[in-house]
């Protein structure tokens, strides 16, 4: 008597790609933990830019690949840069 819970082979195969498996997951690094010298600073523009999206929101520690501690200090970098207008709070709207 089948499992109640047996799944198909073939089906899980054609929703999971053509060899049946997923591609292997990459560790990002920490930029910041990987450099010392290259700080989180709310001054510079262009690197506080790249850990906010397109729409205006802080980035997750999945999408950017900072550690714990690197990421609370980014987050506070980005407040604080849209509280002195370096940073718009919200994208402009495009339709």
């Amino acid at each position: 008597m089948p499992r109640r819970f047996e799944r198909d082979d073939e089906h899980h195969r054609m929703e999971r790609g053509e060899r049946g498996e997923r591609a292997p997951a990459t560790k990002k690094s920490c930029r910041f933990c990987g450099n010392p010298f290259d700080p989180i600073d709310y001054k510079n523009e262009r690197q506080v830019r790249r850990l906010i999206s397109e729409r205006g929101k802080i980035l997750p520690r999945r999408a950017t690949g900072n550690c714990a501690k690197h990421q609370r200090e980014a987050a506070r970098a980005v407040k604080y840069a849209r509280h002195l207008a370096l940073l718009p709070f919200v994208s402009e709207f495009h339709k």
